[in-house]
């Protein structure tokens, strides 16, 4: 659905009708249920708002929408695959939380996950070059119970070991294989290129999403995210040509 929005709502001032929305998943096999049901959740957590013409239920974006789908954008389109810019400098947070806030605990890794860090050790997770995680910890009410600073590795301890213990890189590496294996000859049992399009964007986010970023220097040199990457532009770019006129004509609207 964000990939979705992404691609056919940011930037548009509009609001789409409901059943369109659904007609678009149905390409995917999305249920109708599942398509309501993701609608009404993501309204109720203030990323959607309701707008009603008539009999019909509309939904565009509210601010918090907005930001959440370009920071997608930006993680696609123009941080890249590989960092190539790191400075060898870390961003250290330490934590201690006690066994009662489990969920907070729970929370902040996710937050942090999604930041790009990973746990070097219990409590404390890493991540390459400088990261402002003032406003995680800030939105989780932690910022008395979290340490962060930025620090550089010194003998007896390697940035590459450092990388093996917080970021399971075989793991990585893997998943950028598997949609190599699975993009190289896209799927034909789907109805059309607005079906294709909406899966592609869909499996390369949930990769950057899991993916820490992390710097070449570090990363074997066929580091299988470079290849991944030039699939993925590419078919994207096949694809904004040939699903948008698709999605324009299954897409219903209004201005908000």
């Amino acid at each position: 659905m964000l990939n979705f929005l992404g691609l056919y709502v940011l930037g548009r001032d509009i609001a789409v009708y409901s059943g369109s929305v659904i007609d678009v998943f149905g390409r995917v096999d999305v249920s109708e249920e599942a398509v309501r049901s993701t609608l009404t959740r993501m309204a109720s957590r203030g990323l959607l708002a309701k707008h009603r013409n008539g009999r019909k239920v509309y939904f565009g974006l509210t601010p918090r929408a907005t930001d959440v789908l370009q920071d997608g954008e930006r993680r696609i389109w123009q941080r890249g695959a590989v960092n190539r810019d790191w400075d060898g400098t870390w961003t250290l947070v330490g934590f201690s939380l006690p066994e009662g806030r489990r969920g907070e605990r729970h929370d902040l890794r996710s937050q942090l996950q999604w930041a790009g860090f990973g746990p070097v050790q219990n409590g404390l997770w890493i991540a390459p070059g400088a990261h402002d995680v003032t406003s995680v910890v800030a939105d989780l009410g932690l910022t008395e119970h979290v340490t962060v600073f930025t620090a550089q590795h010194a003998k007896p301890t390697e940035a590459v070991d450092l990388a093996s213990r917080a970021f399971d890189t075989a793991a990585i590496a893997a998943r950028y294989e598997e949609f190599l294996e699975k993009w190289r000859k896209p799927d034909e049992s789907l109805p059309d290129d607005l079906a294709r399009q909406l899966v592609l964007h869909g499996d390369w986010l949930d990769l950057v999403r899991q993916d820490p970023h992390l710097p070449a220097e570090l990363l074997a040199r066929d580091w299988p995210a470079i290849e991944a990457e030039k699939l993925f532009q590419r078919l994207a770019t096949r694809y904004a040509q040939t699903a948008t006129p698709l999605a324009a004509a299954a897409i219903e609207s209004i201005e908000v």
